[in-house]
């Protein structure tokens, strides 16, 4: 490593957040019109960002402030180490293990501040993001488990590079068509939209982790929602969807991705929290046995 790297991870930073928070803006307004409304600007989330950033917020001492600033630091961490096509701002420590370690920091950072501010609302969100991280992340790695036994690699960039050159039927997703649907379920969960956005709670506000939050606290938690949201939709275009040639094709794909699991929010109702881990546990990680069979005992896909 030297200083060039940490130049790089600044600017890949820079583009994780511009990159994101724009297509946050495009989508609010596809959304809009799906539902025949003309939406915000796309430009609009930059607004709010930087509004809420310019406000004074009320602290409930120092495990909430902390909890935010972990929370931000942890996922600002995790971005860096993610590839852009074939961009990378640290070679070889793309793990998938090493994200997902780093990638849980920033969620328990949340959880944490959110606890510390003495709102049992804000606690019950807690518990109920924790619940769905822990019921989406079983599946998910019971599968990625599965490909790393049959690929020999654990890193994003590997498993992009043995999907180039094959064409479109060469990606993960059409080899391993179980696997790609259990992907996108998952990575609905991730997102945290519906039918997996209990524990958001929208349109019941005062029971949401966030009912605490105002000014530069919340602005830092739309910082890290921008950047989780990145993170978490590359890892399935690295795994997926074979990543990208060229920078270009990686944000082509992602963007494409990512309008994709909104458009299926938008057409879904809400589960309920039993009901989110109940279907998880049940279909997802059906499916997740399934596919890790399939790979380790017939290696069909895997040649």
């Amino acid at each position: 490593m030297n200083i060039m790297n940490f130049i790089y991870a600044f600017l890949l930073l820079l583009f994780a957040f511009f990159f994101q928070t724009s297509i946050t803006g495009i989508n609010r307004k596809v959304m809009a019109r799906l539902q025949r409304r003309r939406g915000p600007r796309w430009f609009q989330q930059y607004i709010d960002i930087f509004k809420a950033m310019s406000k004074g917020s009320t602290s409930h001492g120092w495990i909430f402030d902390f909890g935010v600033i972990m929370a931000l630091g942890g996922i600002m961490a995790t971005a860096i180490l993610i590839p852009i096509g074939p961009l990378k701002a640290f070679p070889d420590v793309d793990n998938i293990f090493i994200i997902t370690y780093l990638l849980a920091v920033g969620m328990l950072g949340m959880a944490m501040s959110a606890s510390g501010s003495g709102n049992p609302w804000a606690s019950i969100g807690v518990s109920r993001a924790l619940t769905n991280m822990l019921a989406y992340d079983v599946p998910f790695m019971v599968l990625i488990v599965s490909f790393i036994f049959a690929f020999k690699t654990s890193s994003l960039s590997g498993f992009a590079a043995l999907q180039q050159g094959a064409g479109v039927m060469g990606w993960n997703f059409f080899r391993f068509p179980l696997g790609g649907i259990l992907a996108l379920i998952c990575l609905q969960g991730m997102l945290g939209k519906k039918p997996f956005d209990s524990f958001i709670a929208p349109a019941e506000i005062a029971s949401g982790p966030m009912v605490e939050y105002g000014g530069r606290h919340l602005g830092m938690l739309f910082l890290l929602h921008e950047f989780s949201t990145f993170i978490e939709v590359s890892i399935i275009v690295h795994i997926f969807f074979g990543g990208g040639a060229s920078p270009l094709e990686f944000m082509i794909k992602y963007a494409l991705l990512y309008t994709f699991m909104n458009i299926i929010a938008g057409v879904f109702p809400r589960f309920k929290i039993d009901q989110a881990v109940k279907f998880y546990y049940k279909v997802p990680l059906a499916l997740a046995f399934i596919q890790g069979l399939i790979i380790i005992f017939t290696g069909l896909g895997v040649s």
